[in-house]
C-alpha cells in the first residue's frame, strides 16, 4: 500500500492560526503520512526564525471571547466579550490578548508554536515557502528557518494533486 499524503496550504500568520497546520501536520506525520505545508502570504510568518512576531487579534473575531487564565475561580469564569469598537480604540489591546492567549496555552499544557514546528521538522514534514510571496513582501531567505524550500504554487501542486487530503488553513 502506498504511503498516504497530506497537503496543507497555510495562509494565516497569527498565533491562533499557527496551531492548525502544525498540529495537523505533526499528527499526520506520526500516522506515517507524507506531509507538505505550503506557506504563502501571511502564513510565511509561521516559518520565520523569530516567532515573537506572532500575535492574536480579537478584533473582528467573534469566536475569540476568552476567559482569564489567572485569578480566583469566579474571575477566570467570566467570558470577556468586548465590542469591536472598544477593542479598536484601546491601545495595546492586541498585545494584551496575545499575552493572555500565551498564558492560557501554557496553563493548559499545550505545546508552543515553536515546539510544534520543531516536531514537524523532526518528523520530516516538508516546508515550502511560496517564492512569489517571499519576493512580494521583500523577505530574504535568511529571515526563515533552516530546511525551507522555496517554490511556486505549481511545484506544490505536484504533491497536492496526488494527496489523499488537502487542507487550507
Amino acid at each position: 500500500m502506498d504511503q498516504k499524503k497530506l497537503a496543507i496550504i497555510a495562509t494565516k500568520g497569527t498565533l491562533d492560526w499557527a496551531y492548525p497546520p502544525f498540529i495537523l501536520a505533526s499528527t499526520a506525520a506520526a500516522l506515517d503520512y507524507s506531509v507538505e505545508i505550503f506557506f504563502t502570504f501571511y502564513g510565511l510568518q509561521l516559518v520565520r526564525k523569530d516567532l515573537s512576531v506572532l500575535k492574536v487579534s480579537p478584533l473582528g473575531n467573534p469566536g475569540m471571547p476568552m476567559k482569564m487564565p489567572f485569578g480566583p475561580k469566579w474571575f477566570r469564569g467570566i467570558n470577556w466579550n468586548m465590542p469591536n469598537a472598544i477593542q479598536a480604540i484601546i491601545p495595546g489591546y492586541e498585545s494584551l490578548a496575545t499575552v493572555l492567549m500565551k498564558r492560557t496555552i501554557s496553563n493548559n499544557g499545550v505545546a508552543t508554536v515553536h515546539d510544534l514546528r520543531a516536531m514537524c521538522q523532526e518528523a520530516d514534514v516538508k516546508f515550502i515557502a511560496c517564492q512569489m510571496t517571499v519576493e512580494l513582501f521583500g523577505f530574504d531567505h535568511s529571515n526563515f528557518i533552516d530546511g525551507m524550500e522555496y517554490a511556486g504554487a505549481a511545484a506544490f501542486f505536484e504533491f497536492a494533486g496526488d494527496s489523499d487530503i488537502c487542507l487550507y488553513t
